[in-house]
């Protein structure tokens, strides 16, 4: 389970290191192998364990081809996909495209979402956490308790 929101920093070479707690599950249930690739609505990126990708892959290959928003989010999606690999201090590699998508610099905030993470640039999250919630509330949301 990937929880948490942690503060990270990303070196000139765009090389940064997972968080211990998160770093110690990933080494588990993935030997520390991942997907990095752009999420489909917002300028961050999505953190997949791999065998995470791998379950969601076949699900967005089959989407239809003559709708627009399925090609959208098959090109995002899968056409950024990037595998990387912990290196022995836990830290990854993000490529320079996926960088520029998200429009990631130094500073970084890594949120679990329980089988995924997204990574953002600091200061768009700060951004995104004073937002009001604007939209109509759907009924699963409507229904939801804490």
């Amino acid at each position: 389970m990937l929880t948490g929101s942690h503060a990270i920093n990303m070196d000139s070479k765009g090389r940064m290191s997972i968080p211990t707690r998160i770093r110690e599950s990933l080494t588990a249930s993935c030997e520390g192998r991942l997907v990095l690739t752009a999420h489909t609505e917002e300028r961050c990126l999505l953190v997949y364990p791999e065998p995470a990708w791998q379950e969601k892959l076949p699900t967005i290959e089959r989407l239809p081809m003559l709708d627009p928003a399925a090609r959208r989010i098959q090109r995002l999606w899968i056409g950024y996909a990037t595998p990387v690999e912990m290196d022995g201090n836990g830290r990854i590699l993000v490529p320079p495209t996926l960088r520029t998508y998200a429009g990631l610099e130094k500073k970084l905030m890594l949120v679990g979402l329980g089988n995924k993470m997204e990574l953002w640039d600091e200061e768009r999250w700060q951004e995104l956490l004073e937002e009001p919630v604007t939209s109509q509330i759907s009924p699963e949301l409507q229904s939801l308790t804490f």
